[in-house]
């Protein structure tokens, strides 16, 4: 659900709700050709609205809105701007809410916020919707002057499941009020419709052996309250009966589907702390309870609610908190943003070790992602430990902010300054943010390992037009010692379609880590192994990715274009990150914590690590510059036209 998860952080699939949709649902006929019957419901005011108040409008569209639904809240705004560019031309807008987990206050607010000036109505009971067989938020239906329907569905293409385009490619609603203007009959009449399913009122079976209360309200709050809860990034909570009943059908999708809660590695390789996946046991719970009409149960049965740390997740107050820049950005209500970058000096005067970190955005709505590099002047973002070669912290999506573990830390270098890389998503309303990091501090004296985040990355990326399945592999740069493997981070864009990590060992035996069969770049999971791996010396990641860059992935931006390396979403990166521990030598009482290589080393190896393109810990001569080809000759001792570590050590102490 690459735009849903992006912007909503949930959920939704293409299939019809099925159960009490009204008479014409039931006949297995659409509403397309039938007459509306008249109603009369109220407004969030209380004032009363009669189908035959419209009678001036020589075209009605009734649309069914949804305040919580991510769809709902982008496509409000696009009603009010088709409401103003056919106010004068005799089409009227109207929009109905039969949510029962949306109340008139709530109502309200989506409104006000929305600018939206056509009447928003409560359905209580679900009247109207089930005489118009109506399924999701949102959707709309287009009357003509006699009140028969004319058109039913989407709005437009422009976003759906699992994507979101700049702008639409058909406009279905548009399309048929100007065919009923021109007098011509609808071209398209029906377009399945998109979104959260409308949370009918429903008569629970009072026999039901799983009920909310003795089963669901476990499971939920087992793999679900951890987002969805006041001030988390889900777009509503489910800690309480009625709001979770008013999902029910919508959550019972998702979850059929696989889509939520949101896990993409392959069972059959690894095992990870931070495995959010349902059993099918459980999954099998929820689809008895929604098909029981979503029974209450005994209030009683509920568990006590989990305590939640508010604001940071961090194990402590952070030690120090810097903000990406001294006001907040402005975020458009629609449109694509590109990747926005915020430079600041934290005033480091010494190495400083991190045991846990949090980037924490100010506006969880907004904020798809946000990566923070530190940046030493004169080194550039890979040799100070951010860029393509890693980072310090990440936050994307359901990513929960953990210690490292015991002994170990992160370290910034003296000198150096963070940067913000922050990705936004509109979500239809103008908005701002001013996102932060915190740091909890390590004690230097009981660090045994320092963890750095490298990376396999290939960026000779050329994907060509319409190929749906391209693959392209990296390889990291070997193990300089032993080391202890973390986590992995696959990074790709919105045409990123799986990515899987293999281990090389130095005998040459291969071994799969981590399968990501079916990428999403809108839930760039940090996968956490439950128990540190062991690297040799020698050992190296490979990474394979797959690339769609076809018309059946709906988020591609364009399939009839080649793709290159690039920051922005619409160009593609292909980045393996990974988190590796290595030993450090404990405090020597001078508070500096050294690494356990010594300085010519470390320079040659840095100065490999720059110059070795192919990553294959050797340099060859069309590898280097030309003003290194000068140097070329001299350091190759052995005459062999390649240049090793130990060769390279001659100058790295100059």
């Amino acid at each position: 659900m690459r735009f849903w998860r992006t912007a909503a952080c949930l959920l939704t699939v293409l299939m019809l709700f099925s159960a009490g949709t009204g008479t014409w649902a039931a006949e297995n006929e659409g509403p397309v050709g039938h007459k509306v019957k008249p109603f009369e419901l109220r407004d969030y005011r209380g004032k009363a609205h009669r189908l035959s108040d419209f009678s001036d409008q020589r075209i009605l569209v009734i649309a069914f809105l949804g305040t919580e639904c991510p769809l709902a809240k982008l496509y409000g705004p696009r009603l009010e701007q088709l409401r103003q560019d056919y106010a004068e031309r005799g089409v009227g807008f109207v929009a109905l809410n039969a949510n029962s987990q949306d109340s008139i206050t709530e109502i309200a607010s989506y409104a006000r916020n929305h600018e939206l000036q056509f009447p928003i109505l409560k359905d209580l009971g679900n009247t109207v919707a089930d005489q118009l067989g109506a399924v999701r938020t949102p959707e709309v239906f287009v009357l003509d002057q006699q009140r028969v329907v004319r058109y039913w569905g989407r709005i437009d293409d422009q976003y759906g499941v699992e994507y979101a385009r700049n702008k639409p490619r058909k406009t279905f609603l548009q399309d048929a009020i100007d065919d009923l203007l021109a007098d011509r009959e609808v071209a398209v009449a029906r377009v399945d419709s998109v979104g959260c399913h409308i949370g009918r009122i429903r008569e629970p079976q009072p026999d039901a052996d799983v009920t909310y209360s003795n089963q669901v309200s476990r499971i939920l709050q087992k793999r679900c309250v951890e987002c969805h809860r006041a001030g988390e990034i889900a777009p509503f909570a489910l800690t309480e009966y009625a709001e979770v009943a008013g999902w029910a059908e919508t959550i019972d999708e998702v979850v059929q589907e696989g889509r939520m809660p949101p896990w993409h590695a392959n069972p059959k390789h690894g095992d990870f702390l931070n495995d959010r996946s349902l059993s099918q046991e459980e999954r099998d719970l929820i689809h008895r309870w929604v098909r029981a009409g979503a029974p209450e149960g005994d209030p009683a049965q509920v568990p006590k609610p989990k305590t939640y740390t508010t604001g940071w997740q961090l194990p402590q107050k952070p030690d120090l908190v810097v903000a990406m820049r001294d006001r907040p950005f402005k975020v458009p209500a629609t449109g694509a943003v590109r990747y926005q970058y915020f430079r600041v000096d934290p005033g480091f005067k010494e190495d400083v070790w991190f045991q846990a970190a949090q980037a924490l955005p100010g506006n969880r709505a907004v904020v798809h992602h946000i990566l923070v590099f530190s940046y030493s002047r004169g080194r550039g973002l890979s040799s100070s430990g951010g860029g393509l070669n890693g980072y310090l912290v990440a936050y994307v999506p359901g990513l929960r902010a953990r210690s490292y573990p015991t002994g170990m830390a992160k370290k910034i270098p003296a000198g150096s300054q963070l940067i913000f890389q922050v990705h936004y998503t509109p979500i239809g309303t103008a908005q701002e943010d001013l996102s932060k990091v915190g740091f909890v501090f390590a004690d230097r004296a009981a660090l045994t390992h320092e963890v750095t985040t490298t990376s396999a990355v290939q960026r000779r990326l050329r994907i060509p037009a319409n190929d749906p399945a391209y693959e392209v592999t990296a390889l990291s740069r070997s193990t300089r010692q032993e080391s202890l493997l973390l986590s992995f981070t696959p990074h790709m864009h919105l045409r990123g379609s799986a990515f899987r990590y293999e281990l090389r060992l130095p005998d040459g035996k291969t071994e799969t880590l981590l399968d990501v069969p079916d990428y999403d770049f809108n839930w760039q999971t940090s996968y956490r192994l439950q128990t540190p791996r062991e690297l040799p010396a020698g050992a190296r990641i490979r990474g394979i990715a797959q690339f769609d860059n076809s018309e059946d992935n709906l988020s591609n931006p364009d399939p009839n274009q080649v793709v290159r390396w690039g920051d922005q979403t619409w160009n593609e990166m292909m980045i393996g990150y990974f988190d590796v521990a290595l030993p450090v030598e404990p405090d020597d009482g001078t508070g500096a914590t050294k690494p356990a290589e010594d300085p010519r080393t470390r320079r040659a190896r840095e100065l490999m690590e720059r110059l070795d393109k192919n990553s294959d810990g050797e340099l060859e001569l069309n590898e280097v510059s030309t003003r290194w080809r000068r140097l070329f000759g001299l350091l190759d001792r052995d005459k062999n036209n390649r240049v090793t570590l130990e060769e390279l050590k001659r100058i790295a102490g100059r």
